[in-house]
Protein backbone atom coordinates (compact mmCIF):
# COMPACT_ATOMS: atom_id res chain seq x y z
CA UNK A 1 0.00 0.00 0.00
CA UNK A 2 1.26 3.50 -0.85
CA UNK A 3 1.85 5.75 2.17
CA UNK A 4 1.80 9.54 2.46
CA UNK A 5 2.68 11.04 5.85
CA UNK A 6 0.70 14.29 5.95
CA UNK A 7 2.31 15.78 9.07
CA UNK A 8 6.13 15.60 9.02
CA UNK A 9 8.37 18.44 10.12
CA UNK A 10 11.64 20.06 9.07
CA UNK A 11 13.71 22.99 10.31
CA UNK A 12 15.55 24.65 7.41
CA UNK A 13 19.14 25.23 8.46
CA UNK A 14 19.69 28.76 7.16
CA UNK A 15 16.33 29.94 8.47
CA UNK A 16 17.08 28.42 11.88
CA UNK A 17 20.43 30.22 11.98
CA UNK A 18 18.62 33.48 11.28
CA UNK A 19 16.07 32.79 14.02
CA UNK A 20 18.87 32.08 16.51
CA UNK A 21 20.32 35.48 15.69
CA UNK A 22 16.92 37.04 16.35
CA UNK A 23 16.43 35.09 19.60
CA UNK A 24 19.50 33.18 20.88
CA UNK A 25 17.50 31.35 23.57
CA UNK A 26 15.40 29.36 21.08
CA UNK A 27 17.49 26.13 21.33
CA UNK A 28 17.04 26.13 25.12
CA UNK A 29 13.34 27.01 24.99
CA UNK A 30 12.52 24.27 22.48
CA UNK A 31 14.78 21.30 23.11
CA UNK A 32 13.24 19.23 20.32
CA UNK A 33 14.57 21.76 17.78
CA UNK A 34 17.97 20.22 18.45
CA UNK A 35 17.03 16.94 16.74
CA UNK A 36 19.48 16.87 13.79
CA UNK A 37 17.03 14.90 11.63
CA UNK A 38 15.02 18.12 11.31
CA UNK A 39 17.81 19.87 9.42
CA UNK A 40 20.20 17.21 8.05
CA UNK A 41 18.51 15.61 5.05
CA UNK A 42 21.22 13.00 4.54
CA UNK A 43 20.77 11.86 8.13
CA UNK A 44 17.01 11.87 7.63
CA UNK A 45 17.43 9.73 4.52
CA UNK A 46 19.48 7.21 6.51
CA UNK A 47 16.41 6.63 8.72
CA UNK A 48 13.84 6.71 5.88
CA UNK A 49 11.95 3.48 5.20
CA UNK A 50 12.26 4.05 1.43
CA UNK A 51 8.48 4.04 0.96
CA UNK A 52 6.69 6.66 3.03
CA UNK A 53 6.53 10.04 1.30
CA UNK A 54 6.30 12.99 3.67
CA UNK A 55 4.34 16.23 3.41
CA UNK A 56 6.73 18.61 5.14
CA UNK A 57 5.97 21.62 7.30
CA UNK A 58 8.02 23.79 9.63
CA UNK A 59 8.36 23.27 13.35
CA UNK A 60 7.05 26.12 15.46
CA UNK A 61 9.92 28.63 15.18
CA UNK A 62 7.40 31.37 14.47
CA UNK A 63 8.72 34.77 13.35
CA UNK A 64 5.69 36.68 14.63
CA UNK A 65 6.66 35.72 18.18
CA UNK A 66 9.90 37.73 17.90
CA UNK A 67 9.71 40.44 15.21
CA UNK A 68 7.33 42.94 13.67
CA UNK A 69 5.01 42.40 10.68
CA UNK A 70 7.38 43.32 7.84
CA UNK A 71 10.30 41.33 9.23
CA UNK A 72 8.02 38.37 9.97
CA UNK A 73 6.89 38.38 6.35
CA UNK A 74 10.52 38.41 5.17
CA UNK A 75 11.47 35.55 7.50
CA UNK A 76 8.50 33.48 6.37
CA UNK A 77 9.56 34.01 2.76
CA UNK A 78 13.07 32.84 3.63
CA UNK A 79 11.74 29.79 5.48
CA UNK A 80 9.38 28.84 2.66
CA UNK A 81 12.00 29.25 -0.06
CA UNK A 82 14.31 26.94 1.86
CA UNK A 83 11.50 24.49 2.56
CA UNK A 84 10.84 24.20 -1.16
CA UNK A 85 14.55 23.73 -1.83
CA UNK A 86 14.51 20.79 0.59
CA UNK A 87 11.46 19.33 -1.12
CA UNK A 88 12.84 19.64 -4.64
CA UNK A 89 16.20 18.14 -3.65
CA UNK A 90 14.47 15.10 -2.11
CA UNK A 91 11.48 14.40 -4.31
CA UNK A 92 11.61 10.67 -3.69
CA UNK A 93 11.27 11.24 0.06
CA UNK A 94 9.00 14.31 0.16
CA UNK A 95 5.51 14.57 -1.33
CA UNK A 96 4.67 18.27 -0.94
CA UNK A 97 5.22 21.37 1.21
CA UNK A 98 3.01 23.23 3.70
CA UNK A 99 4.02 26.87 4.02
CA UNK A 100 4.58 29.17 6.99
CA UNK A 101 2.62 32.43 7.12
CA UNK A 102 3.19 35.54 9.29
CA UNK A 103 0.23 35.76 11.66
CA UNK A 104 1.09 39.35 12.64
CA UNK A 105 0.77 40.28 8.97
CA UNK A 106 -2.51 38.75 7.85
CA UNK A 107 -2.49 40.71 4.59
CA UNK A 108 0.79 39.02 3.65
CA UNK A 109 -0.51 35.65 4.83
CA UNK A 110 -3.51 36.03 2.53
CA UNK A 111 -1.22 37.01 -0.35
CA UNK A 112 0.85 33.84 0.18
CA UNK A 113 -2.31 31.75 -0.02
CA UNK A 114 -3.78 33.46 -3.08
CA UNK A 115 -0.54 33.68 -5.03
CA UNK A 116 1.81 30.89 -3.95
CA UNK A 117 -0.44 28.19 -2.51
CA UNK A 118 -2.93 28.57 -5.32
CA UNK A 119 -0.35 28.37 -8.11
CA UNK A 120 2.62 26.22 -7.02
CA UNK A 121 1.99 22.48 -7.51
CA UNK A 122 4.58 21.69 -4.83
CA UNK A 123 2.55 23.59 -2.20
CA UNK A 124 -0.61 22.10 -0.70
CA UNK A 125 -1.58 24.50 2.11
CA UNK A 126 -0.40 26.50 5.08
CA UNK A 127 0.23 25.61 8.69
CA UNK A 128 -1.53 27.52 11.45
CA UNK A 129 -1.24 27.10 15.19
CA UNK A 130 -3.84 26.87 17.92
CA UNK A 131 -2.84 30.29 19.25
CA UNK A 132 -1.13 33.25 17.59
CA UNK A 133 -0.03 36.53 19.16
CA UNK A 134 -1.66 35.41 22.40
CA UNK A 135 -5.06 34.97 20.72
CA UNK A 136 -7.07 31.94 19.71
CA UNK A 137 -6.63 30.98 16.07
CA UNK A 138 -10.40 31.52 15.83
CA UNK A 139 -10.04 35.23 16.63
CA UNK A 140 -11.68 37.66 14.22
CA UNK A 141 -8.35 39.12 13.07
CA UNK A 142 -7.35 35.80 11.47
CA UNK A 143 -10.62 35.27 9.61
CA UNK A 144 -9.33 36.60 6.26
CA UNK A 145 -6.73 33.82 6.16
CA UNK A 146 -9.40 31.13 6.44
CA UNK A 147 -11.49 32.92 3.83
CA UNK A 148 -8.53 32.82 1.44
CA UNK A 149 -7.88 29.12 2.10
CA UNK A 150 -11.53 28.30 1.41
CA UNK A 151 -11.40 30.44 -1.73
CA UNK A 152 -8.44 28.55 -3.25
CA UNK A 153 -9.50 25.14 -1.89
CA UNK A 154 -6.34 24.52 0.13
CA UNK A 155 -6.36 23.04 3.64
CA UNK A 156 -5.02 24.54 6.82
CA UNK A 157 -2.74 22.24 8.81
CA UNK A 158 -3.62 22.91 12.50
CA UNK A 159 -0.77 22.34 14.96
CA UNK A 160 -0.91 22.91 18.74
CA UNK A 161 1.22 25.31 20.75
CA UNK A 162 1.28 26.09 24.44
CA UNK A 163 -0.97 28.70 25.96
CA UNK A 164 1.73 30.81 27.60
CA UNK A 165 -0.68 32.13 30.23
CA UNK A 166 -0.55 28.70 31.89
CA UNK A 167 2.27 27.74 34.28
CA UNK A 168 2.06 23.96 33.91
CA UNK A 169 2.34 23.28 30.17
CA UNK A 170 3.68 19.86 29.21
CA UNK A 171 4.16 17.84 26.02
CA UNK A 172 2.13 14.84 27.19
CA UNK A 173 -1.29 16.45 27.56
CA UNK A 174 -1.20 20.22 27.07
CA UNK A 175 -0.92 20.30 23.29
CA UNK A 176 -3.82 17.83 22.96
CA UNK A 177 -5.96 20.07 25.16
CA UNK A 178 -4.98 23.19 23.23
CA UNK A 179 -5.79 21.46 19.95
CA UNK A 180 -9.20 20.40 21.26
CA UNK A 181 -9.97 23.90 22.48
CA UNK A 182 -8.94 25.47 19.17
CA UNK A 183 -11.20 23.12 17.23
CA UNK A 184 -14.11 24.00 19.50
CA UNK A 185 -13.34 27.71 19.19
CA UNK A 186 -13.27 27.50 15.40
CA UNK A 187 -16.65 25.78 15.42
CA UNK A 188 -18.17 28.21 17.91
CA UNK A 189 -16.83 31.16 15.90
CA UNK A 190 -18.78 29.85 12.90
CA UNK A 191 -15.73 29.44 10.66
CA UNK A 192 -16.88 26.15 9.17
CA UNK A 193 -20.36 27.56 8.59
CA UNK A 194 -19.22 30.80 6.96
CA UNK A 195 -16.54 29.10 4.86
CA UNK A 196 -18.19 25.84 3.93
CA UNK A 197 -15.31 24.89 1.62
CA UNK A 198 -12.74 25.25 4.41
CA UNK A 199 -10.69 22.12 5.12
CA UNK A 200 -8.67 21.80 8.32
CA UNK A 201 -6.27 18.91 9.04
CA UNK A 202 -5.77 18.59 12.80
CA UNK A 203 -2.68 17.01 14.31
CA UNK A 204 -2.71 14.20 16.91
CA UNK A 205 -6.00 12.52 15.90
CA UNK A 206 -8.08 15.53 16.87
CA UNK A 207 -6.90 15.67 20.45
CA UNK A 208 -9.57 14.87 23.03
CA UNK A 209 -12.56 15.18 20.72
CA UNK A 210 -13.20 11.51 19.78
CA UNK A 211 -13.01 10.33 23.41
CA UNK A 212 -15.53 12.96 24.50
CA UNK A 213 -17.93 12.48 21.58
CA UNK A 214 -20.86 12.00 23.94
CA UNK A 215 -20.24 15.35 25.60
CA UNK A 216 -19.78 17.01 22.23
CA UNK A 217 -23.08 15.67 20.92
CA UNK A 218 -25.11 16.37 24.06
CA UNK A 219 -23.76 19.75 25.11
CA UNK A 220 -23.16 21.61 21.85
CA UNK A 221 -26.03 22.81 19.64
CA UNK A 222 -26.69 20.26 16.87
CA UNK A 223 -25.13 22.36 14.10
CA UNK A 224 -21.93 22.86 16.10
CA UNK A 225 -21.77 19.18 17.04
CA UNK A 226 -22.05 18.35 13.34
CA UNK A 227 -19.28 20.83 12.50
CA UNK A 228 -16.90 19.12 14.96
CA UNK A 229 -17.03 16.10 12.65
CA UNK A 230 -15.99 18.15 9.61
CA UNK A 231 -12.35 18.33 10.63
CA UNK A 232 -9.76 15.99 9.16
CA UNK A 233 -7.31 14.43 11.60
CA UNK A 234 -4.03 12.56 11.40
CA UNK A 235 -2.78 9.42 13.16
CA UNK A 236 0.13 11.02 15.07
CA UNK A 237 -0.51 9.65 18.57
CA UNK A 238 2.57 7.36 18.74
CA UNK A 239 0.60 4.14 18.27
CA UNK A 240 -2.54 3.02 20.17
CA UNK A 241 -4.74 1.32 17.55
CA UNK A 242 -7.87 1.42 19.74
CA UNK A 243 -7.60 5.20 19.99
CA UNK A 244 -7.27 5.35 16.20
CA UNK A 245 -10.37 3.16 15.91
CA UNK A 246 -12.15 5.73 18.06
CA UNK A 247 -11.04 8.52 15.71
CA UNK A 248 -12.39 6.60 12.72
CA UNK A 249 -15.63 5.91 14.58
CA UNK A 250 -16.06 9.63 15.26
CA UNK A 251 -14.78 11.32 12.09
CA UNK A 252 -15.27 8.52 9.58
CA UNK A 253 -12.48 6.68 7.77
CA UNK A 254 -12.59 9.30 4.99
CA UNK A 255 -11.50 12.03 7.43
CA UNK A 256 -8.49 10.26 8.98
CA UNK A 257 -5.08 10.63 7.31
CA UNK A 258 -1.76 8.94 8.01
CA UNK A 259 0.54 11.34 9.86
CA UNK A 260 3.47 10.71 12.17
CA UNK A 261 5.00 14.01 13.41
CA UNK A 262 8.35 12.72 12.08
CA UNK A 263 11.10 13.06 13.10
CA UNK A 264 9.65 13.90 16.53
CA UNK A 265 7.97 11.71 19.13
CA UNK A 266 10.31 8.72 19.21
CA UNK A 267 14.03 9.31 18.79
CA UNK A 268 15.93 9.52 16.58
CA UNK A 269 13.64 9.93 13.59
CA UNK A 270 10.03 9.62 14.71
CA UNK A 271 7.27 7.05 15.11
CA UNK A 272 6.59 6.00 11.52
CA UNK A 273 7.13 2.29 12.26
CA UNK A 274 5.01 2.34 15.41
CA UNK A 275 2.13 4.25 13.81
CA UNK A 276 2.08 2.00 10.75
CA UNK A 277 1.91 -1.01 13.09
CA UNK A 278 -1.02 0.60 14.91
CA UNK A 279 -2.84 1.23 11.62
CA UNK A 280 -2.28 -2.42 10.68
CA UNK A 281 -3.91 -3.38 13.99
CA UNK A 282 -6.99 -1.18 13.58
CA UNK A 283 -10.45 -2.74 13.24
CA UNK A 284 -10.87 -1.60 9.64
CA UNK A 285 -10.83 -3.21 6.22
CA UNK A 286 -8.15 -2.95 3.56
CA UNK A 287 -10.01 -0.27 1.60
CA UNK A 288 -10.32 1.96 4.68
CA UNK A 289 -6.68 1.30 5.56
CA UNK A 290 -5.54 2.38 2.10
CA UNK A 291 -7.77 5.44 2.34
CA UNK A 292 -6.04 6.44 5.57
CA UNK A 293 -2.54 5.71 4.28
CA UNK A 294 -2.79 7.83 1.12
CA UNK A 295 -6.11 7.94 -0.73
CA UNK A 296 -7.78 10.45 1.61
CA UNK A 297 -4.85 12.83 1.20
CA UNK A 298 -4.96 12.59 -2.59
CA UNK A 299 -8.71 13.18 -2.63
CA UNK A 300 -8.42 16.10 -0.20
CA UNK A 301 -5.67 17.80 -2.18
CA UNK A 302 -7.28 17.02 -5.51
Amino acid sequence: MSKIDVFAHVLPERFYATMREVEPSIPQRYAFFNNPVLTDMELRRSHWDGETRQVISHVNALPEDYVGPDEAARLCEQANDELLEMLRANRDMFEAAVLMVPMNNVEEAVRIVREQVASDPDVVGVQVFTRALGESIAAEQFRPLFAALAEVGAPAWLHPVFDLRKPDNNLVFSWEYELTQAMLQMVQAGLLQEFDQLKVICHHAGGMVPFFAGRVDRILPPDQAADMRRFYVDTAILGNPRALDLAVDYYGADHVLFGTDAPLGILPAGATKEILAAIDDMHIGDAERQAILSDNYRRLIG
